[in-house]
């Protein structure tokens, strides 16, 4: 079967995403949950030691309070509570804590540092999948074990306000509520206000036993303007005096023989020092945990917080309100809320806590006798009942006390010795899916690089031996190899499985391409062995130039040096010095082409890699077209090299990335401070000019005023929001929310858009083949034109140089180096590739979740939408690649001399560029799953090479739909 590079290329992408969709889904596993049963109950409460057993012997604990308010802050770094910010603008929560009615804590949250995940560990007391952070856009009924559901159960009457995730997971366990969206990140007034007007009201009322309520406003400023903005230290102080007025109600309600009450301050995750989170630096997992209430009599004084992990709340509200502790809890107690109670109290406590831990630790762990943990709270359970049985006897010597504590100290080493076990063993892993995944993704690469020669040869077509794969013994001997061995798997298989779960005849189709796979790779093996009276293919001999050994082994040694998590952490440094290193190796063809070598080369076509045709065709001189003498023109080709190595350096400062140094200052903070703002919109006028006068050349007259009202429309909706300023402001507050700006730029989007897809059909339909290839490389200019336009509305402030200097470096390495050095289409794809994979990290995004901007998908919108925002997220992290995917699609179209076979050339190497890297993540992390920086490094990595899967995929599936020409061929 023969088909077009580009139609190959899309194809093999398409079985990636699959096979990538497969692993992905074994890979991510499913959270450690008990199995004994649905929903704990009060009857599973074990007997307590030497009190026989009678109905007594196991009943709950009393509760300990009688009213919990659970202030949740959303972002809330542990710094503004504990730090120099906590000093200056929360001043009365700081007075309560140095009174000593209070414990305080460092909470560390696991990533993902999101918020509905984080939600999920602070009810269930379990650590969600890292897969929730995809489902934290849509977050479902929960279904699971956990703390609300107990306390309704309980007869508990549950109120809340604030971030609608709660109303969302919980649809019908509160008996009010106000759900606030948590994605519109461009307010942070309102969305705290309706939380906070319900709170006078509420605070009266004695018809609620707890009160829930989660602000956002410090979430939405760090994602607007960062952890240092200037809203930061008001926010805080308008949190204090909502802790404030929580408190006073709580302790004017106070009365002799009544439970105490318990004030809960916590943050669901940190803030990263961009104003984000996801990820795993230390200032999005530590978060702050203050506890307060009357029967906390401490020293008084400022107390140094302690260490805990965020799921040890679950079980110390559950028990500390008298209800069990949910069945997938891995988390303990903490000591210091029961210090109070009397020693046969706190073992009781103590002791239900390591039954409900012990349980899932058997349930989950094959080997769990064998864990220390384990062993040690049967020891503490042993001690217990003879302690108990001293206790009974009326024991009442020094002896008793010591033994109880000592008792005391085995329970709490046993808890957190189990409690480490399960937190470690995250889930169980789906090996099959894994596996199979794997050899899908292992096939298509092999696919690709047996194609090599005839992808890139004249023709462009890949003969594929699929249809006589399919009639060969050997296929239907893996077939029956394949069918027999998912059965053994299925009936055997003691954890999780996909694949088992899914319709037989699905199973069967996926059996049946792997094994057509393998025949077809077998069959184009062969024919690749040499054979004495074999003829070398037409077009399929070439040759390696230096420049083409520098692509390859900077794209493999790019690929190998992801096996350690530092390069990783620091990938970008990777492309930053490989974008140099390019520079450097076209400044040397340029000096070669200019002053080595015969004026008479210039007319000859070298093509290394790819034997792209031919002549050039009609001279062209980038110079003349620039208004300058054919003399300049070297001098031009000499500069473009420099030019570039000077821009890559300046953006290199504009944004700190990575982990190691992303805590050190970037002219972005500089000029995102309040002083600097003139000079920021400055900057920003004179990239949208410069960005206009580097697109409008190639487009229509109606595309360029469209483009220019467009770019003004740009500047006026970071004028609304407050990013910059009109020479006639005098105040830098925000005028609106700049949803009318933003709508007028996506009409002139649109606009855009729509001219240049009338041009491409147009062009379909032209007799003249001329004026159909100059329409058509019109129309693609235009779209081109549109996406830019799209992207700086989506960018901010601060990053328009980066658009700005990337149409630059576009503009001039296509006049004067990819056209006048005769690079063939291969080799300009990789070029492509690199910068797109740069400018990815000069946007300021990194393989960390956290530096994801999310607040670019509310641009325009009233409330969140969220295919929209999806898209625009999306749109605006990956506009690096996607630019410079965009430029070369435009670039081979418009030349004539061989966009037949550049489009399918090029679709093929970028397929190929992202199956490498693709293909030996996968491998890679399946190797290291145990490691133990496997869910803060590797796994957000595989989640971004998943996603730029996909975004290729997309460029391919355009890339071959406008390969027409090449399809038309007889």
């Amino acid at each position: 079967m023969k088909l077009s590079s580009s139609v190959f290329a899309l194809l093999c992408l398409i079985c990636e995403i699959v096979s990538l969709a497969l692993f992905l889904r074994g890979f991510f596993p499913v959270p450690v949950k008990s199995s004994f049963s649905d929903k704990s109950k009060v009857t599973d409460f074990p007997a307590e030691p030497q009190t026989g057993s009678g109905p007594n012997s196991s009943k709950a604990p009393a509760p300990l309070f009688k009213r919990v308010v659970i202030v949740l802050i959303d972002a809330l770094r542990e710094d503004f509570v504990f730090g120099s910010d906590g000093r200056r603008f929360m001043p009365y929560t700081r007075h309560v804590m140095e009174r000593g009615s209070s414990h305080s804590f460092i909470a560390k949250a696991r990533p993902p540092t999101v918020t509905m995940p984080r939600i999920k560990a602070l009810t269930t007391g379990s650590i969600p999948g890292f897969i929730d952070v995809v489902m934290n856009l849509n977050s479902p009924a929960l279904l699971e074990d956990n703390l609300i559901w107990q306390a309704k159960s309980a007869g508990k009457q549950i109120i809340f306000y604030g971030d609608d995730t709660w109303v969302r997971l919980f649809p019908k366990h509160f008996m009010e509520h106000d759900g606030t969206t948590s994605f519109f990140v461009s307010d942070y007034t309102e969305v705290d206000n309706n939380v906070t007007r319900h709170l006078d009201g509420t605070l009266k009322r004695d018809d609620w036993d707890i009160l829930i309520l989660h602000y956002l406003g410090l979430d939405h400023i760090g994602h607007i303007s960062g952890p240092h903005s200037s809203l930061i230290g008001p926010k805080l102080m308008e949190m204090d005096d909502v802790i404030k007025k929580i408190h006073a109600s709580l302790v004017s309600k106070e009365s002799e023989g009544t439970l105490p009450n318990l004030l809960v301050l916590c943050g669901d995750h940190g803030m990263s020092e961009t104003g984000s989170h996801g990820g795993s630096s230390e200032p999005e997992i530590n978060t702050p945990l203050v506890l307060i209430s009357p029967t906390f009599r401490r020293k008084a004084g400022f107390e140094e917080p302690g260490v805990l992990e965020q799921v040890d709340l679950t079980p110390t509200l559950a028990l500390g309100l008298g209800l069990p502790i949910s069945k997938n809890s891995v988390g303990h107690l903490i000591p210091a809320m029961f210090e109070e109670l009397s020693l046969r109290e706190q073992l009781r406590l103590l002791q239900i806590n390591g039954h409900q831990l012990s349980r899932l630790l058997q349930d989950s762990n094959p080997t769990f006798h064998k864990e220390v943990g384990y062993e040690q709270f049967r020891v503490a359970e042993k001690s217990h009942g003879s302690w108990m049985k001293l206790y009974v006897d009326g024991n009442t010597s020094e002896v008793l006390s010591n033994m109880g504590k000592k008792v005391l100290k085995q329970y709490l080493e046993a808890l957190k010795a189990m409690s480490s076990a399960l937190s470690k063993q995250l889930g169980k892993y789906d090996m099959y899916s894994m596996i199979m995944g794997m050899i899908f993704i292992l096939q298509v690469l092999f696919l690709l690089l047996l194609a090599m020669p005839e992808a890139l040869s004249r023709e462009a077509v890949v003969d594929v031996p699929l249809a006589s794969s399919l009639l060969s013994l050997p296929f239907y001997l893996l077939c029956l190899f394949g069918s027999a061995l998912h059965v053994l798997v299925c009936t055997s298989a003691g954890g999780p499985c996909y694949l088992c779960s899914l319709p037989w005849v699905l199973v069967f189709t996926v059996i049946v391409l792997s094994s057509a796979f393998t025949c077809a790779l077998v069959s184009m093996v062969a024919r690749r062995m040499p054979t004495s009276n074999k003829t070398p293919t037409k077009g399929s001999d070439w040759t390696l130039s230096e420049l083409d050994v520098l692509l390859l082994i900077g794209t493999v040694g790019h690929t190998l040096s992801l096996a350690s998590s530092s390069f990783i952490e620091e990938e970008h440094q990777t492309w930053y010095f490989l974008l140099n290193t390019l520079c450097l190796a076209v400044f040397q063809d340029v000096c070669r082409k200019y002053f080595k070598e015969q004026r008479h080369r210039d007319e000859q076509d070298e093509g290394p890699l790819l034997p792209s045709g031919a002549k050039e065709g009609p001279s062209f001189f980038p110079a003349v077209e620039l208004g300058m003498s054919p003399g300049s023109e070297k001098w031009l080709a000499l500069a473009t090299p420099l030019l570039t190595l000077t821009c890559c350096r300046l953006l290199r400062s504009l944004n700190q990335t990575g982990v190691q140094w992303a805590h050190l200052p970037d002219f972005g903070h500089w000029l995102n401070s309040g002083d600097h703002k003139a000079f920021l919109s400055l900057l920003a006028a004179v990239s949208l000019v410069l960005i206009f006068l580097l697109v409008q050349r190639h487009c229509s007259l109606v595309s360029k005023i469209a483009l220019a009202l467009g770019l003004l429309g740009v500047y006026s909706y970071r004028a609304a929001v407050g990013n910059v300023l009109f020479p006639w402001q005098h105040s830098s507050r925000a005028v609106s929310k700049g949803t009318v700006e933003a709508r007028f730029v996506y009409v002139f989007v649109l606009g855009i858009l729509f001219t240049g897809v009338k041009d491409l059909l147009r062009s379909q339909v032209m007799s003249s083949v001329v004026d159909s290839g100059r329409l058509k490389s019109r129309g693609l200019w235009e779209v081109y034109s549109g996406v830019v336009l799209l992207v700086a509305l989506l960018f901010r402030a601060h990053n328009l140089p980066t658009l700005a200097c990337c149409l630059l470096i576009q503009t001039v390495m296509a006049q004067f180096i990819w056209k006048k050095l005769h690079y063939d289409a291969a080799q300009t794809t990789i070029m492509h590739y690199w910068f797109g994979q740069a400018f990815f990290y000069f946007q300021g995004n990194s393989n960390n979740i956290g530096t994801v901007d999310i607040s670019v998908g509310f641009v325009g919108l009233e409330s969140y939408v969220e295919a929209p925002a999806i898209f625009l997220t999306a749109l605006s992290t990956y506009a690096g690649p996607l630019l410079w995917a965009c430029h070369l699609l435009c670039f081979l179209s418009s030349q004539r001399d061989r966009a037949v076979m550049g489009l399918g050339h090029g679709s093929y190497c970028f397929a190929l560029l992202r199956s490498i890297p693709a293909v030996f993540y996968v491998v890679l992390v399946t190797g290291l799953r145990y490691h133990l920086f496997i869910w803060s490094v590797f796994s957000p990595k595989l989640l971004y090479e998943a996603m730029h899967t996909l975004i290729n995929t997309a460029i391919c599936l355009f890339f071959t739909f406008m390969d027409q020409e090449r399809s038309a061929r007889p």
